[in-house]
């Protein structure tokens, strides 16, 4: 099933991935962009853009900034979520001290919720 999308916002989409976070290229580069299972970065999913996308396990990984730890923030990542869920989607909200913190749990932690997600007992990434 393919997801609706706004592709009004596709250029800052494009945009975005060439303007990504330090921590967002090294969770892409030293884990997402080689996964077994594949990613997307900066991928328009209805009105949003999702910081990462895996369509096999229906997946989204966010990475939340200093920015979402306020009010307003906060209320836009739960109506975010919300909106996501509805079409069948998980989402995995990452802070960035935790990304600096413990990269490998990260990396795990997201492995466990694709082996999850998809159901795989066998599953290495």
């Amino acid at each position: 099933m393919s997801l609706p999308y706004n592709k009004s916002i596709i250029p800052k989409a494009k945009e975005l991935r060439k303007k990504m976070l330090s921590l967002e290229k090294h969770l892409w580069y030293d884990h997402l962009s080689a996964h077994p299972v594949r990613f997307q970065r900066k991928k328009v999913i209805n009105n949003y853009i999702a910081d990462f996308y895996c369509h096999k396990a229906r997946l989204v990984i966010e990475i939340d900034g200093f920015q979402h730890y306020m009010e307003e923030g906060h209320e836009y990542d739960s109506i975010h979520t919300e909106i996501l869920e509805t079409y069948g989607l998980d989402v995995i909200h990452i802070t960035i001290p935790e990304i600096e913190r413990d990269f490998k749990g990260v990396c795990n932690r997201i492995d466990l919720k694709i082996m999850e997600r998809m159901q795989l007992e066998s599953f290495e990434p």
